[in-house]
């Protein structure tokens, strides 16, 4: 048996066999690399397992054009910089994805990809877990579910079965060439949805977009992005969700340059909005009577900060230019005059559906006693209710910014430092251990 705790790494082909380490990391993107940075600096051996390659869901799960949807001084680690881009600049998937490899090459952090996790069970006649591999056994004391939040598209169950359709998850979609001609429905107005909407749309596609409830933050406002905002006024941090809020996506952009969202104005350049998607009939889809006012209450969420920014200015007295022009309304087009609560699809012209209606976490792997009844994992800040295993990189885990790539990696730290403090407990040599070693 090889013990990981003394020597790393095996050879890049060889096969895993039965390893045992302190610490085994599931999942190489943002969250793992965090995780293995604050391992490292703790000295608590581990290892990383990837089953494609670091940041992989950068590289393949996100369309051609995307960028990052904060400015480059803030979507980073703590520990490097987008050296060759402007702070304010977006970067790109593929350069978000360099970005995370070089991180780990920064520290030499432990990881092994092209392995994929299959399952992981407490053991019964010894500490720690056994998990099996494609490629052999790990022994581990301790193991962090670093796979985030993004594992399962989720198409919901009202998506009609009709094979004249192309429906694909946002999750599949690339580019506007890989649909066939003819108008799109998007479902979903969260930050996928709406910039995929409007991608098609100024690649000449008639474009329908269904709103569910959403914030609607401004990109830039009084010469900060609302990164700096949300950071200043405490938001990132805020620790416990607003209830009913749980499930409103946020709509903001950082393609072009960035830009604010704005769904009148789409509207005026030619998009058609609808409300929440309810049902597919008889090649008729129904929307909810709900446009209005999902559209009301995005605009009181963007005019709530502009208004909590503007008391932060005066109250700390900063020299920041006013900009009224940012509460500007853009008028209402025909199609929030008049809402359509039904569309005949092939009269429409609608010949493909993208559904960017969230993912869902996956879990079959972890088989330890660390769920609800509904498979929702049960944690206080990452550290979950069953001793020795972790979670990293979900919404909430214990603010507003933990999903994201910053609040991720201040989770992570908070995670090492448990299993640093647990191992120094293991460590513990009484009198008579101490005398006789």
């Amino acid at each position: 048996m090889t013990d990981l705790n003394q020597a790393w790494p095996p050879c890049a082909g060889q096969a895993l066999e039965t390893l045992e380490i302190d610490t085994l990391v599931v999942g190489a993107g943002q969250a793992g690399v965090a995780m293995s940075e604050h391992l490292s600096a703790l000295g608590v051996p581990h290892l990383v397992l990837e089953r494609k390659r670091i940041a992989e869901a950068w590289r393949t799960g996100r369309w051609d054009s995307l960028v990052a949807n904060g400015p480059a001084w803030h979507d980073r680690f703590p520990g490097l910089e987008f050296d060759d881009l402007d702070p304010d600049a977006f970067a790109s998937k593929e350069r978000v994805a360099a970005y995370f490899e070089a991180y780990a090459e920064k520290f030499a952090a432990p990881i092994r990809t092209g392995v994929e996790v299959r399952r992981v069970v407490r053991n019964a006649d010894r500490p720690g877990f056994t998990i099996e591999t494609s490629q052999g056994v790990i022994r581990a004391q301790r193991v962090v579910a670093a796979t985030g939040p993004f594992q399962r598209p989720v198409i919901p169950a009202i998506a009609p079965r009709d094979e004249g359709l192309y429906q694909i998850h946002s999750a599949a979609y690339f580019n506007p060439q890989q649909l066939p001609e003819g108008a799109v429905l998007v479902v979903g107005a969260g930050s996928s949805g709406v910039q995929i909407a409007d991608e098609l749309m100024r690649a000449g596609r008639r474009v329908y977009l269904s709103v569910g409830p959403h914030d609607r933050p401004p990109r830039t406002y009084r010469g900060r992005d609302f990164c700096w905002w949300l950071g200043v006024l405490g938001l990132w941090d805020a620790e416990e969700v607003q209830p009913g809020r749980e499930h409103v996506t946020i709509a903001v952009s950082g393609a072009r340059g960035g830009e604010t969202i704005d769904f009148r104005r789409l509207a005026g350049e030619g998009m058609t909005l609808v409300g929440l998607t309810q049902s597919f009939e008889g090649g008729v889809v129904t929307f909810r009577d709900d446009l209005v006012g999902n559209l009301a209450a995005g605009d009181a969420n963007y005019l709530a900060l502009l208004d909590a920014a503007d008391a932060y200015v005066a109250r700390n007295g900063l020299d920041l230019p006013e900009e009224p022009e940012a509460r500007r309304r853009y008028p209402d087009a025909e199609c929030v005059r008049h809402p359509i609560r039904q569309l005949h699809l092939a009269e429409a012209g609608i010949r493909s559906i993208i559904w960017a209606t969230g993912y869902a976490v996956d879990f079959g792997w972890l088989q330890v006693d660390a769920f609800d009844a509904q498979g929702k994992p049960q944690h206080q800040r990452g550290v979950s209710r069953e001793p020795g295993v972790y979670f990293l990189g979900l919404p909430w885990l214990s603010r507003r910014g933990s999903s994201f790539i910053w609040g991720v990696w201040h989770d992570a730290k908070h995670i090492a430092g448990h299993i640093a403090t647990q191992r120094s407990y293991l460590a513990y040599r009484d009198a008579e251990q101490r005398q006789n070693a």
